[in-house]
Formats: C-alpha cells, structure tokens, sequence
C-alpha cells in the first residue's frame, strides 16, 4: 500500500521528539485536530485486532466541536497503524507511546466518486517531529516510491540490472537505518524491501531464500503492518501450494476436525518449521478454504471455535477468534454467508450466482400491509438501476391467498424464493423483522447489513441514492479503462 497517497505530511513548526522506546506499560496518546466538514460528526481512532481477520475495535472517538475541533485521548502500549475514521470516510496514521498529534481531517476528494461505505481522505500533520514514526515511515516510502520509479523501465529491458538496482536499494536502506533504535521502524523497513522481492523478474530468489531471508529468523510482529502485509502474501492460498502428500494429510485432518493433526500435517513443509507461525498460517489456510468448499465448512468452523479458545500462542488465539467471526457473523466489510436456495424453476442459487454486480437482498412478509406498501417505490427502483444492481427478494414459506400473491410477490420481475422458516438462512443473516434489505458488493462483501429501503428513513434517505453512487462509481471505473 501507498502511505504517501494516504498521508499528505505538512511540516509547519517544529515539536520536541516523541520517545521512540517501546513502553513497558500503557502510555496516553492524544490526536487532536481541524475537521470543519465533519462538525457535529464523530472522528473515531480504531486499532487493526490483527491483519487477516482486519477487525477493528475503538481506541477513542470525540464529536467535531461548532469550532471544527476536537481532541481524542487513549491509552496504546507500543507503536501500531490506526485508522481514522471521520463519519464514513477513513484514513490511517501511526501511533507511539506518549505522543501528541495535530492533524487535519479533510472531506472527500471532490473529483472522486462517492462510495456508499465511505472514501479514503489523505490526513495533514501539524509540527510533526522528524523523530515521529509517521515522519520516517512517510520519508522512507517517499525514497522507495521515487527510486523504483526511476528503474522500473529496467524490469523488462535489463532484468539483471533491475536486480542489481534492487539490492542496491536494499544494501541503502540498511546502511542509512543502521543506528535507527525504532525496532517497529526497521521492521518496517525490512518488509517492505522484502516486498519488492515479490517483483517477478529474472533474477529474483526463490520461495525458500525468500523464506530463510525474511521470514526464518525474523520475530513475529503482530502489530507492524509491512511484517504482516507481507506474510499476509506469502502465505496466500496456502492449501494449493503443499505436496500432494501435504495437502492429503491436511485433509484428512479437518475431517477428524483436529487441530493439531493439522499442524503436525503442515509441519512438513519447510517454509512453516516455525511453529508461531505455522499456527497463525494454519487459521489463514482454513478460512481461506471455507469458501473454496474443498474441505468440509462444518469441521474448519470447529477446528477455529477449538483455536479461538487456545492455541499455541495467545498472539494466534486473537486471529482465530477474529476470522472465527467473520466466517459466521453477517458484519459490514464482511464476507456475507453463502447459501444454496432453490427459486421455482428448480435451479440451485449460491452468493456466487450473483457475482460482478451489486446484489440488494429484499426480504418481505406477503402479509404485512408494511411489506407490501414498498414494493411499488421498489419496482421504480429496480427499474433505474436494473443494469447495475441484482434484485433477489426472499419470503417465508407458507400458505398464502392466490389473490394476495398476485397482487405482491408476482408482481415483482426479479428472482423470489420462499424460503422454510426453519432454514438456516434467516438466522445467518440476522432477519429478524420484515420489510429488511441487505446489500452485497459484486465481491460477496456485505456493503450495509441493514441496508436503507426505497421509503425515506428518519434521515429522509432512502436506497437509491446510494444505488446512485453505485452506478456513478460504475461508469468511472469503464471509462478509466
């Protein structure tokens, strides 16, 4: 990722340093600021649980004060990436132990689309200290971006330069931090190097030089974002990469739903001989595979409810509890759950069946005079956006009046399923009172849970303007191509 494109550094006057050793104990940190387009709103400050699940939690929050301020303290024991969020609009911005920040929260950028859950904005610091995390991380991704800009034309003309130009950056970077005491820093430094070892080119190491050099002797840093980037990608789609005799063992393991039969199993692979390591991949793997479908989802989800209660290490039982919720609990930024329904036709429909558009789940009662009184605001909808959003209306199972469906759910154009009561469905995604919309990206990705109606809430909004949004976002991106 691109910090410089998230963090915009404005240097007007100087502060003393902030201490760069880690704390021992929780230490205040305060972030204060400008944000005169959020008056009234609430900034938030959010820490990163972990970078597989990317489940956050509060660190602090204020409202925006009539004179555009506000001021958010908390408590942090090392140094770690936060998120801010400013209403529905986020950016990023690293902490320290005892430190104070001065920051300006801008709007969106007029010039880009607006995206229902919120655009990223680039942040302003005020008197930031050249000893600050923020300072050197900006600086150092300022001389990576600037120099593999000016070689990057080698990649494919002079591939054997381009490596050689690499190592050279690396053999720089390493002379220029060697007396830097910020171990956070230099593992930072250390991986996003390591990244540009992900560059495929002529000369580039080996999965297995790449592991012994990075990875081997390397502690495990929950907190540092470029060390877990980075592992996040070497340890992508791990199941297709084992040995055939690997992948065998691995199966057979999550039918006996056995969490260790599963480590012992991967610990035949080289690049796993750590065992911190080899668990935190292990929890990565199995959720992974709970969408491919390979191996059962019934025996991964009880083999992660066993490691969100102990694991091997308390760093890993965090992960495993995170990715544990996000496999079954219908959350926003979430993967929404699969199902498998059958409409009247007899076909077999899975969330995947809706994939590259927009699908806007529709849950109705055909007896409720309220369900019933939005389905002709919902045919306008539909018929604005039916190019750019997937239409599925769900009801529950049941004897109804011919006249009554005729006059509800067969007026509707779009797929309708009824669905058993007792279907596991309704409790997946959390319906627990009718009408009720749910959104969902083209990726799976649960976008609003619940989502607004085409009947103006008590904000006067309603579902299509941010259909609206969606179309108009649409539209950008083809004609970028």
């Amino acid at each position: 990722m691109n910090h410089r494109a998230l963090l915009l550094l404005m240097i007007l006057m100087a502060h003393p340093s902030f201490s760069q050793v880690k704390a021992s104990a929780k230490s205040m940190v305060t972030v204060s600021g400008y944000a005169p387009k959020y008056v009234g709103q609430t900034i938030s400050i959010m820490q990163i649980e972990d970078y597989f699940s990317m489940k956050e939690s509060p660190l602090g929050a204020a409202t925006v004060a009539n004179d555009s301020t506000f001021s958010i303290s908390f408590f942090v024991d090392d140094i770690q990436k936060v998120i801010v969020r400013a209403a529905k609009n986020r950016s990023f911005m690293y902490i320290q132990p005892n430190a104070t920040y001065d920051i300006f929260v801008p709007d969106k950028d007029p010039y880009e689309a607006y995206r229902p859950n919120g655009n990223l904005i680039e942040l302003s610091f005020f008197g930031m200290d050249s000893t600050d995390i923020n300072y050197k991380i900006l600086q150092f991704q300022r001389w990576s971006d600037e120099y593999m800009s000016s070689i990057y034309y080698l990649k494919s003309a002079k591939p054997l330069e381009f490596g050689k130009k690499i190592e050279e950056f690396k053999l720089n970077a390493e002379r220029v931090y060697a007396k830097d005491t910020c171990s956070f820093f230099k593992t930072y430094v250390k991986f996003s190097i390591a990244s540009l070892d992900n560059i495929q080119f002529v000369a580039e190491r080996n999965r297995f030089e790449k592991h012994d050099f990075y990875i081997k002797n390397a502690p495990v840093s929950y907190k540092n974002d470029a060390y877990m980037e980075y592992i996040n990608s070497f340890y992508d789609k791990m199941m297709p990469r084992l040995s055939s005799e690997t992948n065998a063992l691995v199966y057979s393991a999550v039918l006996k739903s056995s969490p260790a039969l599963v480590m012992r199993a991967l610990g035949t692979d080289y690049t796993l001989i750590n065992l911190r390591i080899r668990e935190m991949v292990m929890i990565k793997m199995l959720s992974e595979e709970f969408y491919a479908k390979d191996l059962p989802q019934t025996n991964i989800i009880t083999i992660l409810d066993s490691l969100s209660k102990r694991c091997l290490f308390a760093g890993n039982t965090n992960i495993a509890k995170n990715i544990l919720t996000r496999l079954t609990e219908l959350t926003t930024g979430g993967k929404a759950p699969d199902f498998a329904l059958r409409p009247l036709d007899g076909s077999l429909l899975t969330l995947s069946s809706f994939t590259g558009k927009h699908l806007y789940l529709h849950f109705i009662d055909p007896k409720s005079t309220k369900c019933t009184n939005e389905i002709g605001p919902l045919l306008q909808i539909y018929e604005r956006y039916k190019d750019d959003i997937q239409f599925l209306t769900i009801y529950p199972t049941g004897e109804y009046d011919a006249k009554l469906m005729e006059s509800t759910i067969n007026t509707i154009p779009w797929t309708k399923i009824s669905v058993e009561a007792s279907n596991v469905f309704w409790k997946n995604y959390k319906i627990e009172s009718l009408p009720q919309y749910i959104l969902i990206d083209g990726f799976g990705y649960v976008v609003s849970a619940p989502a607004l109606g085409p009947l103006p809430n008590g904000q006067y909004e309603t579902i299509d303007h941010i259909f609206f949004s969606i179309r108009k976002a649409k539209k950008m991106d083809e004609e970028r191509r």
